[in-house]
């Protein structure tokens, strides 16, 4: 298998925390979004659409989403489980890295890639140039604001999203709140438990 990946970036973070996680090493190629490297070879030989991650198995079968991805690998390195350990749990943790890509990623992302000038016509991912829309933008950082405010209140009162043990779902927003500082926003001080349990998570992962 190889993986293509640009690591700070926050899908194929989604991705790296997983594999951290699981103890799991793969074989990655590198992929530098910010030089461009998406849109030449090695990457679009196998990937037209030109994002990462991408998983290629060792029989070609190519994999280009993070839950994908994530699923096919816990299928071969089950322990420990990150996807819950009965069909409601898993059902639970998936639903929760949904609403965390909508909500949080995707709000991010909007915020990012209408007003980022690294972004300039390319306002969506992939290969095909869209214009930026400026309002877009606002938009994020008022839909960030209420993430903010909606998994405060989650974490409130539970230490993880889903059951009593780290899953996809608490690595996904974990990834989500890593990827605000990219639009220079931050977890407020009013959110004390989104706060708290930020700083749990960055102690487990050692960051």
């Amino acid at each position: 298998m190889k993986l293509y990946t640009f690591d700070i970036a926050p899908n194929p973070r989604r991705v790296s925390l997983f594999l951290k996680e699981k103890g799991v090493s793969l074989d990655t190629i590198p992929v530098d979004l910010g030089k461009g490297e998406q849109f030449s070879s090695p990457l679009i030989d196998v990937n037209p659409d030109s994002t990462v991650p991408t998983l290629v198995l060792d029989d070609g079968t190519v994999l280009t989403d993070v839950i994908a991805i994530c699923l096919y690998l816990e299928s071969l390195y089950p322990e420990p489980p990150l996807f819950g350990q009965t069909p409601l749990e898993q059902a639970q943790i998936v639903g929760w890295c949904h609403r965390i890509y909508i909500n949080g990623l995707g709000a991010v992302a909007e915020v990012l890639r209408n007003k980022s000038e690294m972004f300039k016509g390319r306002a969506l991912p992939g290969a095909v140039p869209l214009p930026q829309i400026p309002e877009l933008a606002e938009r994020g950082n008022a839909r960030i604001g209420a993430f903010f405010e909606a998994m405060d209140k989650v974490v409130a009162e539970k230490d993880y999203l889903v059951g009593d043990r780290l899953s996809q779902a608490d690595i996904d927003l974990y990834a989500s709140l890593g990827f605000c500082g990219w639009v220079q926003r931050a977890v407020p001080e009013e959110c004390q438990a989104l706060t708290a349990w930020l700083a749990t998570m960055k102690s487990h992962f050692g960051e």
